[in-house]
């Protein structure tokens, strides 16, 4: 599925089209709606990026205790910790 916005829309709010796609992907992130990964992919950053264009808007990764505690067990079965 594509959505099409309309030129005039593009015009209005005076972004190129790229940061229209990088606000709709952070809007989207920001509501749960999509992993930074998805949002990176469809924006074009790299990690560093993505975090940089949270951070300029006071936003942060979200990182709950799951997401913790997996990395835990993924470093203990690397033996890294």
């Amino acid at each position: 599925m594509s959505v099409v916005i309309p030129d005039d829309i593009l015009r209005a709010t005076r972004m190129t089209e790229d940061e229209l796609k990088l606000e709709i992907a952070i809007m989207l992130y920001k509501q749960e709606k999509i992993s930074s990964g998805k949002a990176r992919a469809w924006t074009g950053l790299t990690v560093i990026e993505f975090q940089h264009e949270l951070a300029k808007r006071g936003l942060c990764i979200n990182y709950d205790v799951e997401d913790f505690q997996a990395d835990i067990k993924t470093l203990q079965l690397m033996k890294l910790l």
